[in-house]
């Protein structure tokens, strides 16, 4: 917890790729990835989950239906200063308000008296008393701008970024001296048949895939089906899965005669025997990455200063 993450990466136990930085454009794919990371949890442990900053609107609807499918025993909420839009998240406005993709249970069935008394609750016969029992701890800031958005937004992108870079911080030797640029390591190759290919976060048209694969950040992913393609690929997926994420790689080139993806990855080799499957997502490679590298002469492939924004 103390520091930024990208000094501390490990490996996680149970990893999806989303593949995009907010969560807003498909809550229902979100909500089953929360559901599938959630089942390898086995209770050895306590379990801390660290929600997302999105209180507001559908964000705080959604908050409400993880609340209920997680279950957790104690929420920590913390109050923002000057702005008194979000509820108290107690055990009965948990159960009474409908959630984003979940329904609350009628209040008109029951007769709410105290707050934060579950006790105090009187049911119809033969109404279902499940109710959340969760404990929660109300932190009130005394610092002015406590909790505002302000320049969250960029300091999240920096930060992906730095991670990123950690994680690509792998591919180097461990031994300290000068830091390989990307293009003199040694990638490996990957037949288009052996791997199902999908972008996540938008359409891209058949004739097209290449050209959006090539230089981008992927996850590498397992998917349960075999990969079986009766000609020389690719393979694409019509809809995204969710599925194991074993690590990350950059498609640092596709040589369509040979039908190969190279790829660079610090994923070991025995992991990568696992992965079928590459999926693509709205995370890009740092700009740093490719216009830092060295030893390259001419242009920059994928950089340009002279951009037409009316496109």
């Amino acid at each position: 917890l103390p520091g930024p993450p990208f000094t501390h990466q490990q490996t996680p136990r149970k990893m999806v790729y989303y593949g995009q930085t907010s969560c807003e454009q498909d809550t229902e794919r979100y909500l089953d990835v929360v559901k599938y990371v959630f089942s390898c949890y086995k209770k050895e442990v306590p379990l801390v989950i660290n929600t997302m900053g999105w209180v507001k609107g559908e964000g705080l609807l959604l908050l409400i239906d993880i609340i209920r499918l997680l279950s957790p025993s104690h929420i920590v909420q913390m109050d923002v200063c000057d702005w008194k839009a979000m509820p108290p998240l107690t055990p009965e406005h948990v159960h009474f308000s409908a959630g984003l993709h979940t329904k609350g249970k009628q209040q008109s069935k029951c007769k709410q008296l105290g707050v934060g008394s579950t006790e105090s609750w009187k049911y119809s016969e033969g109404e279902d008393i499940s109710a959340p029992q969760h404990k929660l701890l109300y932190v009130h800031p005394e610092f002015p701008r406590a909790g505002m958005a302000g320049e969250a937004r960029v300091h999240s992108g920096i930060l992906r970024d730095m991670s990123i870079l950690g994680y690509l911080g792998h591919l180097q030797s461990p031994d300290i001296g000068a830091v390989l640029p990307l293009h003199s390591l040694v990638p490996y190759q990957v037949p288009f048949n052996a791997v199902a290919l999908r972008v996540i976060h938008t359409d891209v048209a058949p004739s097209n895939i290449m050209y959006a694969v090539n230089a981008s950040w992927v996850g590498l992913c397992c998917i349960p089906e075999e990969v079986r393609c009766q000609t020389d690929g690719p393979v694409l997926l019509t809809q995204t899965p969710v599925c194991d994420c074993l690590g990350f790689g950059i498609v640092r080139g596709v040589d369509m005669e040979k039908k190969l993806y190279h790829i660079l990855t610090p994923v070991p080799p025995e992991n990568l025997r696992l992965v079928n499957c590459l999926l693509l997502g709205n995370i890009a490679i740092p700009n740093c990455v490719l216009v830092g590298q060295q030893g390259i002469e001419g242009e920059i492939p994928y950089v340009t200063s002279d951009y037409n924004y009316s496109i």
